[in-house]
């Protein structure tokens, strides 16, 4: 049969280190798992009680097509708490997953053939999403100086629009609010849709991140209840776009997914009440970064930055070799754990990159630090 050539997208790197550890396992060997972002923690326990609730009482059919107004309503009110932005909810359009709101995202705002810019590294999916739809996505190398972030003098002159990311994946590193202004500015000045990836937000340790709607309101803030709620599987997340996008957004939302998963928004509703049980899961994370940042400089990758936020960091090991695939290959063969190539994150620089997850419970990033070591120094 005929192929498209909008599916010639490259796999998610990630995704296939995943499938190897899995068919470690179902070998025997205890894998410690340092290559996807995903907590280790289940949805919060108000989430999962509401969910019995919901299924006990309710048909949980279809809803509108941006989602529960009480939802819509619960987000608006958090942009007011946490960033002191007066959100109406009316902007506010909740979908299946932060990757469903790339996909309403990029279909609203770019025609065919359009180049949207994207630091580099970044979320590989941005990229591969923009080719299947037919937009050339523009890899703008960000510089080590810089903390891999992108700022104003590293964007070209005719893009149609820009994604950024803070804290980003796969280096955690964040845009304080002169730096993220300095962007939107640039982006605004040229005529480019600025995009924010806030996916993040609420995972932060040593400062809070800034939203781009505390800056502006002209521009599209994308975020999800995957990583700090902790319901990646649940894929439920939500967009904010200006006030004369939203018909448009919800014209497209109607007939690509009907409505984000009914279920998923009861679990994210009541999630948002749960702060005291997603307050100890940062507490983990960040007892995990202090582990991690002692760890892997004993164990050889002393090439890292700390991160700001989220649960990676980002290590450069041009030292250590110059094909990070085979070397995730080899440090899952040889230690058990399961890491990430940079190929994902920058097609130029990623074969001397390796992304570490620390998401995962205390103890399994004890043990896999302990095996890094072990390994590293039999390597030798």
């Amino acid at each position: 049969m005929r192929n498209s050539r909008r599916g010639d997208v490259d796999p998610f790197i990630v995704m296939d280190v995943m499938e190897a550890a899995r068919r470690a396992e179902d070998a025997g060997r205890h894998i410690i798992h340092m290559e996807v972002g995903q907590p280790g923690t289940p949805a919060p326990e108000g989430a999962r009680d509401a969910v019995a609730r919901a299924m006990a009482e309710d048909a949980l059919g279809y809803t509108v097509a941006l989602g529960l107004p009480a939802l819509r309503a619960r987000i608006a009110r958090h942009y007011g708490e946490t960033y002191g932005v007066d959100l109406d909810p009316g902007r506010v359009v909740v979908t299946s997953g932060s990757s469903a709101g790339f996909l309403l995202a990029f279909t609203a705002l770019f025609d065919t053939g359009d180049r949207v810019g994207i630091g580099a590294p970044g979320y590989p999916s941005y990229r591969q999403i923009l080719r299947a739809l037919d937009l050339r996505p523009v890899m703008i190398e960000a510089a080590f100086e810089n903390r891999l972030q992108l700022v104003p003098g590293d964007l070209p002159r005719d893009l149609a629009g820009l994604m950024i990311a803070s804290p980003a994946n796969p280096t955690g590193t964040m845009l304080d609010r002169d730096a993220l202004a300095a962007l939107i500015g640039a982006a605004q000045g040229q005529g480019t849709a600025f995009i924010s990836d806030e996916i993040y937000h609420g995972i932060e340790y040593d400062r809070r991140a800034v939203s781009a709607l505390e800056i502006d309101q002209d521009v599209y803030v994308i975020n999800s209840f995957s990583k700090y709620f902790s319901m990646t599987g649940w894929r439920v997340g939500w967009m904010v776009v200006p006030e004369d996008h939203v018909r448009i957004i919800e014209r497209i939302a109607q007939n690509m997914f009907i409505c984000p998963p009914h279920v998923s928004q009861v679990a994210a509703l009541a999630a948002m009440e749960c702060g005291d049980e997603l307050q100890a899961n940062l507490a983990v994370y960040a007892e995990n970064r202090r582990l991690m940042l002692e760890g892997l400089p004993a164990a050889g990758f002393t090439r890292i930055a700390p991160p700001d936020g989220a649960f990676y960091v980002y290590a450069d090991v041009a030292d250590l070799t110059d094909d990070s695939l085979a070397f995730a290959a080899e440090i899952l063969d040889g230690a058990g754990v399961a890491v990430t190539p940079g190929l994902d994150f920058d097609e130029g620089r990623g074969a001397r990159t390796l992304r570490f997850s620390y998401a995962r419970s205390t103890a399994d990033i004890a043990e896999g630090l302990r095996r890094l070591k072990a390994f590293m120094e039999a390597r030798g």
